[in-house]
């Protein structure tokens, strides 16, 4: 079995490969919160977030990921559907398919309106591993979220698989 891991990619190991910065609005943690299911009071009222030790009503902490998306035009989408920005645009030309392969994440603290989060993704490992199917690419990630003191909110362990 041949290398599905170019050069380029296993020189990424230890590097940051994305950053982004996103403002987190009151109105699209709400909006976010019901379309998940979302119910908790501390996320709608402040009064209730303010009972439960909160300054104020908070996001919801998964939302985090969200608020620093960008939007990408369709037409821009690469051929597996995505903009590529959160993985840093890795290239496997010879394992195109991509699926995720799993996340855990670590919460520190909330977000409040008007906080501006910042969120750097930097590459752990790369490997090829072996499957009932084949070969395949494992990559994996830390993305850290920071509010604009510096005080950590959350981070992410996230793997993608990539397959030919």
């Amino acid at each position: 079995m041949g290398s599905l891991i170019p050069e380029e990619a296993l020189a990424t190991i230890g590097t940051v490969v994305s950053r982004a910065t996103g403002e987190v609005r009151r109105r699209d943690w709400q909006r976010w919160a019901v379309s998940v299911g979302e119910t908790n009071p501390i996320f709608f009222d402040a009064v209730a977030a303010r009972a439960a030790g909160f300054r104020e009503d908070c996001a919801p902490a998964l939302y985090l990921q969200y608020a620093i998306l960008g939007v990408t035009r369709l037409e821009d989408l690469r051929a597996d559907g995505s903009s590529g920005a959160a993985s840093g645009n890795l290239q496997f030309p010879d394992a195109p398919k991509r699926m995720a392969g799993g996340e855990s994440w670590e919460f520190h603290d909330h977000a409040y309106h008007g906080d501006e989060i910042t969120s750097e993704r930097t590459v752990r490992s790369i490997v090829q591993k072996q499957g009932r199917s084949g070969p395949f690419v494992l990559v994996t990630w830390r993305a850290t979220y920071v509010n604009q003191h510096g005080a950590m909110l959350a981070f992410a362990d996230t793997s993608m698989i990539a397959r030919p």
